[in-house]
């Protein structure tokens, strides 16, 4: 059986199977080339096979050697490994780090008596809940994504030799199996076809062409009978006598040998890309490089301090817990839970719109995208075929046409492919429907591929035979000797014939597949017609098909567009019909590229290119990918929408893929977001959510870290002049953890219409711009509230540090959760912008939790004490004078840095 192995192989010209993808599908590809070219003697003795099929020994035995024909994807991690990967996050580490060494330093290395381990259970416990929620929402997404993959087994029809046709698994299926295929089966494998009867096969899910192809026996090009590929240069999609993996028949009958299973067919080498991790997106790089901004800051700020307490106090033990508490409190600690919280909200909000988000992050990636690249078929269009046009010779309306094709389409026994159907549910058809009545069927003569047209033959209430035909403009015309033209029959000349025959270029220019259709008046009555009889025809007319654009595109790229989102098509169909298309929805093109010339850029070539053309066309699925990952590389947050096998590369590689509930399996496992409903509009809902949920997390970051700068800011100052801790360890914890709590309402807050109107991404230099600008702000007013404990209240001593460790304790949390209102809109807060109702509710009971807390049990055996009443009116004048300048402060940074949040 190895020779057998070999043997394939060198017939994709490759004496070994490379790794690389793109290599894999250059061989499967020159693997269908050879197939293609070869006589069916020759393909049928390379597979060691016979018309016959294989014995039953021999299928085993290869089976054992190729393995079950099925493609590799990605699976659903275990329930535990999820749990798992919902640890590994940039942000939970640190807070593991921060939980180690609390607890080293306040309970392993503490003097007896005075071990510690309130910091590590609240940091911990942040961490769980974090932790959970992000597995929680993403298992039930990944659970519920689980259901839409297809749980039939198909099978096949197979000859062995011993059993003859029989029907089979097509997992069991092997190169050099013979397979009879009929409409509506899936092509179980990449096949050679050995006879083909009218077949016709929708590729659609491969190459994105939306109107199915012709197939037959014959080697070579498609439309070009007996014309070799080379097979260096051949599209595989253009090679007649080949059937691809994956797509389905659509009318006719066929018999094939199957020459590649499983990863080894054009499908499945496009499959390898798709397994194991998931490339990095926006949304990971983001969180990535705040984390390092963070640790920066660690870093920079806790060795300071550390020192400079250890000097000025003389307890460099007390200095180290000192530290960590610095450490501690300029961690945003709930930042997790926040952002984990602001996705899962994003994700049940979408699941009521009919959405299934697969991955937390996506809801943030949506939001950040600024280029959206879509498939054409399905998506911009209906996915299916409609009759659109019908003209005489003169190339104008004519409904006289209307009742010969409706007989033509209903009479017909064979097989009907999606153009009869087209025709049929036309509604000018439906209005004649019932017509059959009046008429009586003769005879008929089946289409064939060689002539591209069929015939049948009624009999009218005169007792008339009329032979009704219809097919392509090139077969059709040699036939016809006049043209009806209203009442009137004209004579065709060579010169006529050559219009029509321009007539039908124009309408296919114009992304049409065009019919011809022409009638007869049998002047000898026959019961039974033959293919001779067609001749003599008189034109009827020109029948136009089209996959027609969805009502819904047009409006949704222009509210895409509204949202500040660049929108490419990419898609496998050809110029002609995307042209139209994006006609039809009002779509602008500003230039388009094939997929031949993607392959002859370099990657600087392509750079340029994806920034100066927004429409790609005959794309393979790997140029797509490509085309994708360069507009990355050129700094934007790219999504793809798509449904096809030739999507799923790209939809992998993006930054948020999105597909459909009825795309095919392996691509909604690509997928980050699955549409119930296949609409760009539902897009538009997610693109709001997305930043909604952004502009809230960035809240929270840029409240919490110029916060926190600012109170280590004004720790490290005092730790110069002051001759005692200014806040404990526990105070600075405590204190975090009442201004986190105030937060986590923040995902039921609004976001400013102006924030949401473009794409919005992490920028961690203008979190630093941010913080720098506006964290010492609160260390003015800490100073001065320093001054006031220290020279008018007396707290300048050891023995009074209860009372200064209170008074900042209670100005630094109330100033810290009232800021909350004016970080969080660019507008002037309560005037022009007011906080949603949890926000204002969480806001408020902290602000009272401070003010109350130095009064009870708890705050006392935290080292706080009572404040003396007229503390309470100098905290106010604070927080007012606070108020003005934070305002004014804001006013200043949006004039200097064009933005706020």
């Amino acid at each position: 059986m190895q020779f057998l192995r070999r043997r394939i192989l060198k017939l994709a010209g490759k004496e070994s199977h490379s790794r690389e993808v793109s290599h894999a599908v250059l061989q499967a590809s020159r693997l269908l080339a050879r197939a293609s070219m070869a006589e069916t003697g020759k393909i049928l003795a390379d597979l060691q096979t016979g018309e016959e099929g294989l014995d039953q020994a021999e299928a085993r035995e290869r089976l054992e050697t190729y393995g079950k024909n099925k493609i590799d994807h990605e699976k659903a991690p275990a329930w535990y490994r999820h749990l798992v990967s919902a640890f590994i996050n940039p942000f939970v580490g640190v807070l593991v780090l921060l939980a180690i060494a609390s607890f080293l330093t306040e309970y392993v290395f503490a003097p007896p008596g005075e071990q510690d381990v309130t910091a590590l259970i609240i940091i911990s416990t942040l961490v769980l809940i974090s932790v959970l929620l992000a597995f929680i929402q993403e298992y039930k997404a990944g659970q519920a994504a689980a259901q839409l993959m297809s749980l039939i087994q198909n099978r096949a029809m197979v000859q062995r030799k011993e059993t003859g046709r029989q029907e089979l698994p097509t997992t069991d299926l092997v190169p050099g199996d013979i397979v009879f295929l009929s409409a509506g089966d899936i092509i179980p494998a990449d096949l050679r076809i050995l006879s083909a009867n009218n077949l016709s096969i929708n590729e659609a899910a491969l190459t994105g062409e939306s109107l199915p192809v012709e197939k037959n026996q014959h080697p070579g090009i498609s439309g070009a009978v007996n014309q070799p590929a080379t097979i260096n240069s051949a599209n595989a999609f253009d090679l007649q006598n080949i059937g691809f993996m994956g797509t389905n028949i659509v009318s006719g009958t066929a018999k094939a040998v199957v020459i590649a299973t499983g990863n080894d067919t054009y499908f499945g080498s496009m499959a390898k890309q798709l397994v194991g991790h998931h490339p990095p997106t926006s949304f990971d790089m983001g969180i990535k490089n705040v984390s390092v901004l963070l640790i920066r800051f660690m870093l920079i700020m806790v060795p300071i301090i550390f020192l400079i307490s250890g000097f000025v106090q003389g307890n460099w033990f007390q200095a180290l817990l000192f530290g960590l508490a610095v450490a501690v409190g300029l961690t945003p600690e709930m930042l997790p839970t926040i952002i984990t919280a602001n996705l899962a909200k994003g994700t049940m909000e979408m699941a009521r719109k009919k959405t299934i988000v697969k991955r937390l992050n996506a809801i943030q990636n949506l939001g950040a995208m600024d280029v959206l690249c879509t498939d054409k078929t399905g998506t911009l269009t209906e996915d299916r075929v409609a009759m659109v046009q019908y003209v005489d010779c003169k190339g104008e309306t004519d409904e006289r046409i209307l009742p010969y094709l409706y007989l033509n389409s209903f009479f017909q026994t064979g097989l009907k492919n999606p153009l009869d159907e087209a025709v049929l549910e036309n509604p000018q058809i439906q209005n004649i429907a019932g017509l059959e009545q009046k008429f009586k069927k003769i005879d008929e003569i089946p289409f064939q591929t060689v002539r591209r047209r069929m015939s049948v033959i009624v009999e009218n209430s005169k007792g008339e035979h009329i032979l009704i035909c219809k097919g392509a403009a090139k077969e059709m015309v040699s036939l016809l000797v006049q043209a009806s033209a209203g009442d009137q029959n004209l004579p065709l000349s060579s010169e006529k014939r050559n219009q029509i025959m321009d007539t039908a270029e124009k309408m296919t220019h114009g992304g049409l597949r065009v019919l011809v259709l022409a009638k007869k008046i049998c002047k000898k009555k026959a019961e039974h017609y033959r293919i001779e009889d067609e001749k003599d025809l008189t034109l009827l007319g020109l029948i136009g098909f089209l996959d027609p654009a969805k009502a819904t595109s047009g409006p949704a790229l222009k509210a895409l567009q509204s949202q500040g989102v660049r929108v490419c098509v990419i898609t496998g169909d050809n110029a002609i019909a995307t042209r139209r298309t994006c006609r039809e929805i009002g779509f602008s093109i500003q230039g388009l590229l094939e997929g031949n010339d993607i392959d002859a850029l370099n990657d600087q070539g392509l750079q340029e290119a994806v920034e100066e053309n927004n429409v790609f066309v005959r794309m393979a699925p790997l140029q797509k990918s490509r085309v994708l990952n360069t507009i990355k590389q050129n700094g934007h947050t790219a999504g793809f929408l798509g449904d096809g096998i030739n999507d799923a590369p790209a939809l992998r590689d993006a930054d948020v893929g999105i597909s459909v509930d009825n795309a095919v399996d392996i691509a909604k496992e690509s997928a980050d977001i699955i549409l119930l409903e296949k609409s760009l509009m539902v897009l538009k809902e997610g693109i709001s959510r997305g930043r909604k949920v952004f502009g809230n997390i960035m809240k929270y970051i840029k409240m919490t870290v110029s916060s926190n700068f600012g109170n280590v800011f004004s720790v490290l100052v005092a730790s110069i002049f002051i001759p005692f801790p200014p806040m404990l360890p526990l105070h600075l914890l405590v204190q975090n953890l009442l201004y986190d709590f105030s937060q986590i309402s923040l995902p039921w807050d609004h976001v400013d219409e102006e924030y949401m109107a473009k794409p919005q991404k992490w920028n961690p230099k203008s979190i630093a711009q941010f913080t720098l600008f506006v964290g010492p702000v609160s260390s003015i007013f800490d100073f001065t509230t320093f001054a006031l404990l220290w020279f008018v209240f007396g707290a300048s001593s050891s023995g009074q540090q209860s009372l200064f460790q209170t008074g900042w304790f209670v100005l630094g949390l109330l100033s810290q959760t009232m800021v909350v209102h004016i970080i969080r809109t660019r507008k002037i807060p309560f005037f022009q912008s007011t906080a949603a109702t949890p926000v204002l509710v969480m806001t408020s009971l902290v602000m009272a939790a401070g003010l109350v807390l130095p009064f009870t049990g708890v705050g006392q055996a935290m080292g706080f004490q009572a404040l003396p009443l007229p503390y309470f009116f100098w905290l106010f004048l604070t927080l007012a004078a606070y108020f003005g300048l934070m305002q004014a402060v804001k006013v200043l940074y949006i004039r200097r840095f064009k933005r706020w949040l």
